[in-house]
């Protein structure tokens, strides 16, 4: 079959192999991938940003979505033809993560998605929710889950919170609809007016353009009222965390997901002081995964995907990544 592999670091090293497929055996199934798509991780990954120390060669990305075509024996809750998505970390089922189902996640620590053809444990698939391609299934194993667990897990959203989405990527498109979904008002930032009209049709209430007002934490609690906002999905990172304390309200949550924006630094004094909860998030359980698809089909949610890149374009979708011009998830369609 043919697969990419990380044989060495860069984008431009990233080719197709052509590998032995594999064949399910006792409690294993084969999917044949249809799709993939991109997290900033993937794109740290294959520049060795992420793990210097990564064990090649290794397929990448971690979310994919296809249909089983094999059934090994024992298996008897997947049949030939069902539509299903591998769950990031495969031994991560339930109840809170470990180090042991920690170093299961596809594309870093197993084989990604970025291939024709994958063998998994049963309990490590999802169905796909009803109504969605290929392409929609596959923006959801990773980006998807983290927002669900950063809002509803970490968080305990309600109706009536305040949320703050950073930026246009998938993680943040995802926090914005489901925040909506639930009923919290919605502040989003961007460094792009084009792009904060977008994120409005989705369901933000306020707006903030940072390349016009680099003081944006002031600017969020102007709108809150001083109060500051509930939660802060916080994706940018040591750069934005300063601001994002500050934008918070007193005994607030700030879900730290992302490292976009580099280095910065944080008074922890003021942490303390606001009595805030900073809570790690490393996308989710199967669990969780399952019930996002539930909140996805009551809320009738679709995903927003900036672009579909062929097989044989997989260098070109991570360049497009690297260029943070994308709005939503980026995917790569496999023949």
């Amino acid at each position: 079959m043919k697969a990419y592999q990380i044989r060495e670091f860069g984008v431009e090293s990233l080719g197709v192999s052509e590998i032995e497929s594999e064949a399910p055996g006792l409690n294993e199934v084969l999917v044949r991938f249809r799709a993939a798509s991109l997290n900033y991780r993937d794109l740290m990954m294959v520049t060795g940003v992420y793990n210097p120390k990564l064990r090649m060669p290794i397929v990448p990305l971690s979310d994919g979505a296809g249909e089983i075509v094999g059934i090994g024996e024992g298996v008897t809750n997947w049949k030939i033809g069902d539509r299903v998505m591998p769950i990031f970390m495969q031994g991560w089922i339930d109840g809170p993560i470990d180090f042991s189902k920690a170093r299961t996640a596809l594309g870093g620590d197993l084989d990604g998605c970025l291939r024709e053809f994958g063998v998994f444990p049963p309990e490590g698939l999802v169905k796909i929710p009803d109504g969605y391609s290929f392409e929609e299934a596959a923006t959801l194993p990773c980006a998807a889950v983290t927002a669900f667990n950063a809002l509803f897990d970490s968080g305990n959203a309600v109706a009536g919170d305040t949320v703050l989405v950073q930026g246009t990527g998938g993680v943040s498109v995802f926090a914005t609809q489901f925040a909506s979904a639930l009923g919290c008002k919605v502040i989003a930032t961007s460094s792009s007016d084009e792009k904060l009209a977008r994120l409005a049709s989705l369901g933000v209430d306020e707006s903030i353009n940072y390349s016009k007002r680099d003081d944006w934490d002031k600017a969020v609690l102007e709108i809150t009222g001083k109060r500051g906002v509930d939660h802060v999905v916080e994706v940018g990172g040591a750069g934005t965390m300063g601001k994002s304390v500050n934008a918070v309200r007193l005994g607030g949550h700030i879900a730290v997901i992302g490292v976009l924006s580099g280095k910065g630094s944080i008074d922890s004094t003021l942490i303390l002081m606001k009595a805030l909860r900073m809570h790690g998030i490393f996308v989710g359980s199967r669990e969780m995964f399952e019930r996002m698809v539930s909140f996805i089909d009551k809320h009738s949610i679709k995903p927003v995907i900036d672009r579909v890149f062929s097989f044989d374009e997989a260098r070109e979708a991570l360049a497009h990544m690297e260029s943070q011009k994308h709005f939503g998830k980026i995917v790569i369609r496999i023949p």
